[in-house]
């Protein structure tokens, strides 16, 4: 029974880490995209005489393409809680890479680690906290991820309104010629 928990457990864990890389490369592609839309605007920018409409259009870009970029760097990094380095307690996860890290030493984190393979039900608890935060951690980038996908589709659109209305500006007189 034990081992059939643990494998369901790392199945789950493995799933959650399988969503941790593709949001990271969605996070990733979308700030690169993000970023060569950005230059050829900024590029073709100070070609485009303004008006109310591209004026109001512009701001709008900028805006929902700064809270994109804002959005991304927060999947990309996501805020974790700091904690002081510990010399060793049974809260701790010498399992994982948040627990590890707070050891003071390597002699404390292999008495901890000694422990607590010793134990099956505490190891199945320490295994079964670490899935439980990386899937709070998957939560929190896949919201961020959802509000840069919003501002970025709104970045996008407001940049081809703006192209649109150039072309229909420079297509005009030609379309319909003065009489």
């Amino acid at each position: 029974m034990k081992e059939r928990s643990f494998s369901t457990l790392f199945k789950i864990l493995s799933s959650e880490q399988q969503i941790l890389q593709r949001t990271n490369q969605k996070a990733f592609t979308m700030l690169s995209i993000l970023g060569v839309f950005m230059v050829f605007f900024i590029v073709h920018f100070l070609k485009v005489q303004l008006n109310w409409f591209k004026f109001v259009m512009v701001i709008i870009y900028f805006t929902a393409a700064l809270i994109t970029i804002v959005n991304l760097i927060l999947v990309i990094v996501p805020r974790v809680r700091k904690d002081t380095p510990h010399s060793g307690s049974e809260s701790m996860s010498p399992m994982f890479f948040g627990g590890i890290s707070q050891y003071s030493s390597p002699e404390a984190y292999a008495e901890d680690l000694m422990k607590v393979g010793e134990d099956e039900e505490q190891t199945y608890k320490m295994f079964a906290s670490q899935v439980f935060s990386l899937g709070k951690i998957n939560n929190y980038k896949t919201v961020a991820l959802k509000r840069a996908t919003l501002f970025f589709v709104v970045a996008i659109l407001s940049e081809l309104l703006i192209i649109m209305s150039l072309a229909w500006s420079r297509a005009l007189p030609y379309l319909f010629p003065p009489q």
